[in-house]
């Protein structure tokens, strides 16, 4: 009887009640939409590479090497040689190592100049391996493998030609335009940077930059006669006089971007970090991936508490319009009230009765705001995935959703408390 009489009275202020519906749903929506964006960003980034135990790079700042190595965001300070990759790669507490070079762009994507160990060792998530969707991995020299979202974006299928783009500018003057590259392989989606990332090898990237000049991004004369003195050619194929090169190791690169590093035993893992950090032939730095996640989250938590704290302060001027409205209807409906009171309605009845319709604003604007919220990322995910490199699932009930749901109820029960109060008479009669 209370729920029924409750709705029929909210039914009779329909015009003051949407307002404060609309006002309490977008606060929801926007304190909900915070805190789920945020924990998912926390795991896309967590989650876009597992496996590798250090990462080496030229002496900079933790957080800025593993941002350009990982996440593909800024730029190296640095490169380091060739000689300490051979060199951490032969350490007898090293299982495998994967050389990462960086610098040039396709239409605004990132290209990875790497090994094909890095299809081997290298994973995301929990220890998710990468497989391929289309293809295989590089094995000549011009052969370029696509990351998922490349591929669909610019619409790339097995056997096309691209070019690429020395740096990292969406546009390009500076191409690489006498060197074509063949796509031979598409990965599947991994919901990390590397669907964002052409891939391949280091030797491409030396072969594409031999005697090259810009700004034209054409090879000066003899660099055709030269790859060929270095290289092994398959004269079955040729394309614009470029030579299709059949070995991979016929050129060598001089120094790359980063390296990462997987041990046989993870008891060595500090104290290689230590070796590497302390090589007196060149300044290096090698890092944990986690600790410098770590690192990262700390300097964001000012910006995440702030954020909060503004989606809490919108979610109780809500609360507080609800509670205004609530106070103002009273006078409105005091005839109501002492009706109710004439035919037997407690102090308690009354309280309970004003509450209610509090509490069912609430459920109706978390229903509303939870849905809004749950359409937007559908909608938006695939832009969010594409243009921010954010992962987000629409799935927004979670433990810490539910967390704040009970708490916006909690809230407005306390705010409601006053016009409740107010409605029931016990001042008055006291």
């Amino acid at each position: 009887m209370l729920i029924k009489l409750a709705i029929k009275s909210l039914q009779n202020r329909k015009s003051s009640i949407l307002l404060s519906i609309l006002a309490m749903t977008v606060s929801i929506f926007v304190l909900l939409g915070v805190e789920h964006i945020r924990h998912q960003a926390k795991e896309s980034f967590s989650q876009s590479i597992s496996g590798v135990d250090l990462i080496v790079g030229a002496r900079t700042g933790s957080l800025n090497l593993l941002l350009y190595s990982v996440f593909k965001i800024g730029n190296p300070t640095n490169n380091i040689s060739w000689q300490s990759f051979e060199k951490i790669s032969n350490n007898n507490k090293v299982k495998w190592a994967v050389p990462i070079s960086l610098g040039d762009s396709h239409k605004g994507y990132r290209v990875l100049g790497t090994s094909t160990s890095y299809f081997d060792y290298v994973s995301y998530g929990k220890q998710h391996s990468l497989t391929f969707e289309q293809g295989k991995p590089f094995n000549h020299i011009f052969d370029v493998v696509l990351g998922a979202d490349v591929a669909k974006k610019l619409g790339y299928q097995l056997n096309d030609k691209l070019v690429l783009a020395h740096g990292i500018a969406k546009t390009s003057f500076a191409l690489h335009d006498s060197t074509p590259f063949t796509v031979v392989g598409i990965l599947k989606p991994t919901g990390t940077p590397i669907d964002h990332t052409l891939h391949v090898s280091l030797q491409g990237i030396e072969a594409m930059h031999v005697n090259w000049q810009k700004p034209r991004g054409v090879p000066k004369q003899g660099v055709l006669k030269a790859l060929k003195n270095k290289l092994v050619v398959s004269k079955a194929n040729h394309t614009h006089n470029m030579p299709v090169v059949d070995s991979l190791s016929s050129l060598q690169p001089k120094s790359i971007t980063a390296i990462m590093v997987g041990l046989k035993s993870k008891i060595s893992t500090f104290r290689l970090q230590r070796e590497i950090n302390h090589d007196k032939k060149e300044p290096l730095l090698a890092i944990l991936p986690g600790v410098a996640l770590s690192e990262l989250w700390q300097m964001m938590t000012i910006l995440e508490n702030t954020l909060l704290l503004v989606s809490y302060l919108v979610l109780i001027s809500a609360c507080l319009g609800v509670s205004a409205m609530l106070l103002a209807s009273i006078r409105e409906r005091s005839r109501e009230i002492e009706l109710l009171r004439m035919i037997g309605a407690s102090p308690v009845f009354l309280f309970l009765f004003v509450e209610l319709e509090a509490i069912l604003i609430a459920i109706i604007s978390i229903v509303l705001g939870a849905g809004m919220l749950f359409c937007s990322l559908v909608f938006t995910k695939s832009y969010l995935a594409a243009h921010l490199g954010l992962h987000i699932s629409a799935n927004i009930l979670t433990a810490d959703s539910l967390y704040l749901i009970a708490l916006v109820m909690i809230v407005t029960f306390i705010i409601a408390t006053l016009p409740s109060i107010s409605s029931s008479g016990v001042f008055k009669r006291a």
